[in-house]
């Protein structure tokens, strides 16, 4: 019978911050996107008396993702999260651990991060090196842990979220080609002039823009999309401009009985540092504004160039 080694990474860190707080953010994996640079997406599959499963997205390089599916439960009033891997994708056998915040008598919190893994073949150097990573993850989601526990008032100010709907008297699929196939956006919506996109992996798709706001402001970015058929597009900044640290959303499409409601969310926070390039003596509730509205203009604008693709279509 194999008998496989299991390793164990534990990293802890001590946060200013009252352990509720802290169990929030942990279990708001939707959130992570806006607070952690490798985050993408999180998606819910499904819940039942084990717990709930969730399907996550990290970008892991330059042009690359990594995506699993996990199981996850609380435990002791939330002070305790566990997760599994379901299933634990090669080269591991089975991954597990668990989010354990413990409060402490000044009204901080102790969080530890504890991961206990097998590989499906016992070698040395790649459970060292499985280690090393994992630990460096480790520590860096305990850092975004920290930070947003004891930032959470400034946070709530620089975080702006809105959506905006659209009714589109066409099909599903397509509003979702249009917006899918980005490579021909410079083609086809005003204010994007240039687009270089790459999609090694079916429905993962990098892409370089060059955009004009409706101010005459140019911006470039670095983008990644997670495309889910004819149901959502997930996108996040990897590069966002100055005036951000993170940018993140979707397009949603959902079927009505006349058509369909396309939406537009946007999800960005506003860098302090970079208020100025909006204007001498520029605030946080100005910045709030400008971006609530330009952000809006823009993706207001190419909702209603694929309500027309998709009207004319169904017209034909």
């Amino acid at each position: 019978m194999l008998t496989r080694t299991t390793h164990v990474v534990e990293e802890k860190a001590s946060i200013r911050a009252p352990w509720q707080v802290c169990r929030d953010l942990v279990t708001d994996l939707a959130g992570w996107s806006q607070l952690h640079r490798p985050a993408v997406h999180a998606e819910h599959l499904a819940r039942d008396a084990s717990g709930d499963l969730v399907q996550r997205w990290y970008v892991t390089g330059f042009d690359t993702v990594r995506t699993w599916r996990e199981r996850r439960a609380t435990e002791e009033d939330g002070r305790r999260t566990v997760f599994t891997h379901e299933p634990a994708e090669p080269p591991f056998a089975d991954v597990r651990g668990a989010w354990t915040l413990d409060e402490q008598p000044d009204g901080s919190t102790l969080a530890v991060l504890r991961l206990e893994f097998e590989l499906l073949d016992a070698d040395p150097a790649e459970a060292t090196r499985r280690i090393d990573l994992l630990r460096r993850d480790s520590r860096a989601e305990l850092e975004t842990l920290r930070h947003a526990a004891e930032h959470r008032d400034e946070l709530s100010e620089l975080i702006i979220s809105f959506e905006d709907p659209l009714f589109v008297a066409g099909s599903v699929s397509d509003a979702y080609t249009y917006l899918y196939e980005a490579d021909k956006w410079p083609d086809r919506i005003p204010h994007v002039v240039r687009l270089a996109m790459t999609e090694e992996v079916p429905n993962i798709q990098f892409f370089d823009m060059d955009t004009v706001s409706a101010d005459g402001s140019e911006h470039t970015t670095r983008s990644v999309r997670i495309c889910l058929p004819n149901r959502k597009i997930v996108y996040k900044q990897t590069q966002p401009p100055a005036t951000m640290t993170a940018h993140a959303g979707h397009w949603m499409f959902t079927e009505t009985p006349e058509g369909l409601i396309l939406g537009a969310r946007h999800t960005c926070t506003i860098r302090p540092e970079g208020l100025h390039l909006l204007g001498e003596g520029t605030t946080v509730t100005k910045a709030r504004r400008y971006l609530r509205k330009v952000l809006s203009a823009n993706s207001m604008g190419n909702l209603r160039l694929a309500k027309s693709y998709a009207e004319e279509r169904a017209e034909a």
